[in-house]
């Protein structure tokens, strides 16, 4: 319990970190997201393969967001990672997802905690929902994320360059260490509905 309240705190401080950032203003164009997303078959298992990192997800292995859509259209999400390895401390974040359906489901407001807001957009994505790079205007973080938790490095060298045109530095771009199945010893990932 003394750890989960550690974790939760750090957490908080990194979410308040994150939220200064992102209500900070931009002087870059904003980044074109994708005409349309059906929300029922981007809901799933995500494996985050490449990132420019949040304070949060730093040191993170076997990071995995998983989202569920509710009866409302809003996407609940769980975001789980290894902190420093893979048989590494669970670090998990609960955010509520609120799509724009005038965007065509492409751009969200994610909510934290209650408080912070924070701008999702999918500004590529695989015709068979495969693979995704989720953007923001502030070209501060990005998230390539597949369905598998390994890609060809074709693919993913195919990615960074999409996110290269985006107007990123990908030399902060971090290719995150996937490893499955886990150790027998790591603790395990919790499959609760993120929508309860």
């Amino acid at each position: 319990m003394k750890q989960s309240r550690g974790i939760a705190a750090s957490c908080g401080v990194a979410l308040l970190t994150l939220g200064i950032a992102a209500c900070a203003g931009s002087d870059k164009a904003p980044i074109a997201a994708v005409q349309q997303v059906d929300l029922s078959r981007y809901a799933g298992r995500w494996y985050v393969i490449g990132v420019i990192p949040t304070r949060f997800e730093r040191d993170g292995y076997n990071s995995v967001e998983t989202y569920t859509l509710d009866k409302d259209g809003h996407m609940c999400t769980w975001f789980h990672l290894r902190q420093g390895g893979f048989d590494g401390p669970v670090k998990t974040l609960r955010s509520v997802g609120y799509p724009d359906s005038a965007s065509g489901n492409a751009v969200w407001s994610v909510h934290l905690y209650g408080l912070l807001r924070l701008q999702y957009k999918i500004a590529w994505l695989a015709d068979d929902y495969s693979r995704v790079i989720v953007a923001r205007d502030k070209r501060d973080y990005v998230w390539i994320m597949a369905r598998m938790p390994k890609i060809a490095d074709a693919d993913y060298a195919a990615m960074v360059d999409r996110v290269n045109g985006m107007g990123y530095d990908i030399s902060k771009l971090r290719r995150v260490p996937q490893q499955w199945p886990e150790p027998p010893t790591a603790p395990k990932l919790s499959e609760s509905n993120p929508c309860d």
